[in-house]
């Protein structure tokens, strides 16, 4: 559960910022919509390893 306590003088934008960005440090909505869908694990090897060899082409050759 998360608690925001609002300082004097401090208007509700301001805590309301505060909050949401709490939150979604949290992770929730993001988990939440990762198991919204099943994604077979075949499936989820080849994206992670898609995802690797685009960073390794991308930032693998850094000192040449």
């Amino acid at each position: 559960m998360l608690i925001i306590s609002i300082k004097d003088n401090e208007s509700i934008d301001k805590a309301l910022k505060r909050f949401k960005k709490k939150f979604e440090k949290t992770g929730v909505v993001k988990e939440l919509r990762r198991r919204s869908a099943f994604e077979k694990p075949s499936i989820s090897r080849r994206t992670e390893l898609i995802r690797a060899s685009y960073k390794q082409t991308t930032y693998g050759n850094i000192n040449n």
